[in-house]
């Protein structure tokens, strides 16, 4: 049976990054409920902060440099895409919406996106629901029902799939995403029991 291609963009601009971060607790639940539908995925991850040049060169001469290519290529394959942006002045960052715009306007028609984002409260939460699902709803992308956004005090926060706590929002959505993919529909997905890991450990971790 042929593995799922999932293409994960961060837009995250420091490394590592609450964003990149995000983007990986997304990517690793959906493989794991994949794998429950007995389905497997192959995920490529897309740094975006180092395709920013790229990007604008694009936009000056219409024609990308073999890396943005590269990535332009893994997103219109994908079967589905997780795309995770910081949030900066209450919506997407220029370079999220800068990579989009490269891409074909009807290269991501009918695939199934998750939206997420990273910010430093909660209250720039609706960002996703006014700025990032009315983007990819305009290039005719299948956009999960839940939306996940991780303010600096959602991490090392316990929680479950029946709260808002930030590992049942990554379940429910991951649920959501493997779901359509394995055919049956976006479903809500039960939490799995995770351990509470302080900020700052977590991004220690990325460390290279």
């Amino acid at each position: 049976m042929t593995a799922f291609k999932l293409a994960v963009v961060s837009a995250g601009l420091s490394k590592p990054s609450s964003t990149r971060l995000l983007a990986d607790r997304l990517a690793e639940a959906t493989v794991r409920r994949l794998g429950e539908e007995g389905r497997q995925a192959e995920v490529a991850v897309i740094e975006l902060r180092d395709l920013a040049v790229d990007i604008a060169n694009n936009f000056v001469t219409g024609f990308p440099a073999a890396a943005l290519r590269e990535a332009i290529g893994t997103v219109t394959e994908a079967d589905a895409v997780i795309a995770v942006t910081p949030i900066f002045t209450a919506s997407y960052s220029g370079l999220f919406k800068s990579f989009f715009d490269v891409i074909d306007h009807d290269a991501l028609t009918g695939k199934p996106v998750l939206i997420a984002a990273t910010g430093g409260t909660a209250r720039h939460s609706l960002a996703l629901e006014h700025a990032v699902r009315p983007l990819f709803s305009y290039l005719r992308a299948v956009v999960l029902p839940t939306a996940v956004y991780a303010a600096t005090d959602d991490w090392g926060t316990a929680g479950d799939a029946l709260t808002d706590g930030l590992p049942g929002r990554i379940e429910r959505a991951a649920g959501e995403l493997a779901g359509l993919l394995a055919g049956h529909g976006p479903v809500a997905g039960a939490a799995v029991p995770e351990q509470v890991v302080p900020f700052a450990e977590q991004l220690a971790a990325l460390r290279v």
